[in-house]
């Protein structure tokens, strides 16, 4: 006789796996924390190369600082303080031995004989003027912000390393200014272009009477340079054999300030500087008042 079929008893085939309350809690956070913790996974890969590495100082006070300062900013240099201009070297080291140290963009190692010597057969005046104007992949003084005669040092510096024996050129002396002046009153007579005399000092006063004699700031940067030791023929300072013939060609200061503007021989438009017609004048006029 067989047993029939109780319907009260069951093989568990058809149960779920959640048979207790502690099953069902567990199942429940388990379906919250797992989601949960992958977005915050996923959160950190997306954010993690803009968090700074364990022990970096990236938030710290200099640091932050720095990254929030003025893009610019304006640094005003009295050209005349000559404490403040840097060596040829310095200026190397800042500016120029990111080029010139290996060559990049065809520039010429520093002490490379062979590089530089076509260039240094040039002259000391075109370096200076390829330096300060740009040439080839090399923008105006090479992208620095240094003064005409940092950068006149920083060209006699790589020049001299690579066999040339050019002089570095130097700032005037305290009392440059003066010594014109004091050799200008017995040499007025020996003006060989009479004519053009009066012409001269009339375009000259207003210089005077403005600068207050003083020595223009673009000659002391530039144009002392070459005028002030003769190189490429310059003419120089207070030297009035060497000025007496170009005053006679140009007539007078505009004459002679339209030849500085347009450039003349070995010295390019301006001395290769970017400074204004009134500017040129002014320096022009200057090295005239020294052989009057």
């Amino acid at each position: 006789m067989t047993d029939a079929p109780n319907p009260q008893q069951h093989d568990g085939s058809h149960d779920g796996p959640i048979r207790t309350p502690k099953q069902l809690i567990l199942a429940v956070l388990w379906a919250h924390i797992v989601p949960i913790g992958g977005i915050l996974l996923l959160v950190a890969y997306v954010t993690a190369h803009n968090r700074p590495a364990a022990g970096s100082d990236a938030l710290a006070a200099a640091a932050i600082a720095k990254r929030i300062q003025p893009v610019g900013r304006v640094e005003v240099r009295d050209a005349s303080d000559v404490a403040s201009l840097k060596t040829g070297e310095q200026v190397f080291a800042a500016q120029c031995t990111a080029c010139h140290s290996a060559g990049v963009a065809g520039a010429p190692k520093l002490g490379d004989a062979s590089a530089w010597g076509p260039r240094i057969a040039t002259g000391y005046p075109a370096l200076l003027h390829s330096a300060l104007a740009g040439k080839g992949a090399m923008g105006p003084q090479g992208g620095g912000d240094f003064t005409d005669l940092e950068i006149g040092r920083a060209v006699v510096y790589m020049a001299n390393k690579a066999g040339a024996k050019f002089d570095e050129p130097k700032p005037p002396a305290a009392g440059a200014s003066a010594a014109p002046i004091t050799a200008a009153a017995p040499a007025a007579p020996a003006t060989p272009a009479p004519a053009a005399a009066p012409t001269t000092v009339a375009a000259a006063e207003p210089a005077k009477t403005d600068a207050g004699g003083a020595v223009p700031a673009l000659y002391t940067q530039l144009c002392q340079t070459c005028h002030a030791t003769g190189v490429a023929n310059a003419p120089k300072l207070g030297d009035k054999a060497a000025w007496a013939p170009r005053i006679a060609e140009a007539k007078n200061v505009d004459g002679l300030t339209a030849i500085a503007i347009k450039g003349k021989g070995a010295m390019p438009p301006k001395g290769g500087s970017t400074a204004s017609d009134a500017e040129i004048k002014a320096v022009v006029t200057y090295m005239v008042d020294s052989v009057k």
